[in-house]
């Protein structure tokens, strides 16, 4: 087991050689002293523009600035709040008021699509490119910080199953103890090289980058446009591990891959969604001296389990079991741990529980509660809410969701936010989003709608409506359009026989 004991983020890059490569840009690579400068010299500048504990949002692609941000807000003792580059005004104007940021630091393009009111008074507006001028002329650099490692370091925005998308909160020692957890698991070595393709407005994207650095090692931050770029990232760097979720999988093993890209995979990470056994078979068969770890997390606990490599081809549907630090229990209706084979509840007790949902105590109270009799942790455990069962040998599998959520592309999305932009526009008078199966997306987005009267060209209006008002991930790929819509006793839309219609 890796040592348990937590420390300020900001000092995560401190076991890295100095001349060792750390961070790699488009145009230069960081060193790690370099890397600590650059942390040192923003964080010295974010003091001159907030108090500690203020909340600092960011809104750009990755780069420079979304990479060091993290820690340099953590050394100022401030909140890192990071924004999805992929969503649009609305989206943000809502994230920047419920965290109450004092500061927003974007690309120029998206901060030029925000209107007056969507940013809060008090809130002061920075372009990424004249921040890192700034950070990097600053005559204050900060030292490593000594702060609590409970304090609160980032609010990380994930939708739930109905309401606005709620502002995780995590802890430096969430953070710092979650790098060391897949750090150690994976193995990771100084000479390892991460391709870092996963937003890092996510937990599973900022760990690509914490675990690496925590390990001395070397992270490709990349945006792509089509999935072969990913395929020549991985050939011209060289790259040694690689995080995705199944829909870029399915993407990634139809292409043909050059074998400088092959022959230097040394592991490969999946979470977001399970993975199929056929899709398990391509990767294997893709890179058959890679090590592929299936993983299952939940932003409200960071990562619960992983299952090791060795038992993949023999279980390619097993969540496998608790990673370090996590302690995963399945419970019954009544508290108790189940059976083996018996289908419970799992519930994430121990260090890597985030402290709740920002300034929301009554859906903390819905998914924190306290942990079982039987955890060795005791505290407040998250209750996941989904339904999963433990073999004889230990091995966890998944059920279902007791959410309506839907997870596309790796994106998990509140059906709600879908129907609300539907109804916003005018032409729908009920809407419905529904994820159904699909083997490329992990979910399809199917909306189900009855256009508002007097509505004669919903089929195109509603359609080009949504691309205004949605980020892409968020567009409906089906549209269903009803004259009724079925309710059920309680005078509701009856989302169980709409599925079920639209379905067959």
């Amino acid at each position: 087991m890796p040592d348990s004991t937590p420390y300020t983020l900001d000092q995560l890059t401190e076991r890295g050689d100095a001349q060792a490569p750390a961070l790699v840009l488009r145009d230069r690579t960081l060193t790690f002293e370099e890397l600590r400068n650059r942390v040192a010299s923003l964080a010295g500048w974010l003091v001159t523009k907030a108090d500690s504990g203020a909340r600092i949002a960011s809104w750009a692609a990755k780069g420079e600035l979304t990479c060091i941000l993290p820690l340099a807000a953590a050394r100022a003792g401030m909140v890192h709040v990071p924004i999805n580059p992929l969503l649009k005004r609305a989206q943000v104007k809502h994230i920047l008021a419920d965290s109450g940021a004092v500061v927003l630091i974007g690309t120029k393009a998206r901060l030029a699509t925000l209107e007056d009111n969507d940013v809060e008074t008090g809130c002061e507006i920075f372009d990424e490119s004249e921040v890192l001028a700034w950070a990097v002329s600053t005559e204050t650099p900060l030292p490593p910080s000594d702060r609590d490692p409970d304090e609160l370091a980032a609010i990380l925005y994930t939708s739930g199953s109905t309401g606005k998308p709620k502002g995780v909160m995590l802890s430096h020692a969430n953070m710092w103890l979650g790098a060391v957890s897949v750090a150690h698991y994976l193995g990771l070595a100084p000479d390892d090289v991460t391709l870092a393709v996963l937003p890092l407005s996510f937990d599973y994207g900022q760990n690509q980058l914490l675990s690496a650095w925590y390990a001395g090692s070397c992270a490709v931050p990349l945006d792509f446009l089509f999935p072969r770029d990913v395929a020549k990232a991985c050939a011209k760097h060289r790259v040694t591990t690689l995080a995705a979720v199944p829909p870029l999988w399915v993407q990634l093993t139809d292409l043909d891959w050059p074998e400088e890209a092959v022959s230097s995979m040394r592991r490969m990470t999946n979470s977001g969604g399970a993975l199929t056994p056929d899709l398990v078979r391509r990767l294997r068969s893709l890179f058959p001296d890679a090590h592929l770890f299936p993983m299952y997390g939940l932003t409200e606990a960071f990562r619960s389990t992983y299952l090791d490599p060795a038992l993949v081809d023999t279980h390619p549907t097993s969540m496998g079991t608790a990673i370090p630090f996590a302690e995963i229990l399945v419970i019954d209706e009544e508290g108790s741990v189940c059976d083996p084979e018996q289908e419970g509840e799992l519930v994430h007790c121990g260090p890597l529980v985030a402290q709740g949902y920002w300034q929301d105590p009554v859906r903390t109270a819905e998914r924190y509660k306290p942990a079982p009799a039987a955890s060795r942790y005791g505290g407040i455990a998250v209750w996941s809410g989904d339904r999963v069962k433990r073999d004889e040998s230990g091995l966890l599998y998944f059920v279902g969701r007791r959410d309506a959520m839907i997870k596309s592309s790796g994106n998990r999305i509140s059906p709600q936010d879908i129907e609300s932009a539907a109804l916003a526009t005018g032409f729908v008078a009920e809407a419905v989003a529904l994820g159904l199966k699909d083997e490329r997306l992990g979910h399809a987005i199917h909306l189900v709608v009855r256009p508002a009267p007097g509505t004669t060209d919903y089929r195109s209006v509603l359609p080009e409506a949504l691309k205004k008002e949605l980020p892409n991930f968020m567009q409906p790929h089906v549209f269903h359009w009803r004259e009724t819509m079925p309710i059920n006793p309680n005078g509701k839309l009856d989302r169980t026989a709409i599925a079920a219609e639209i379905e067959a």
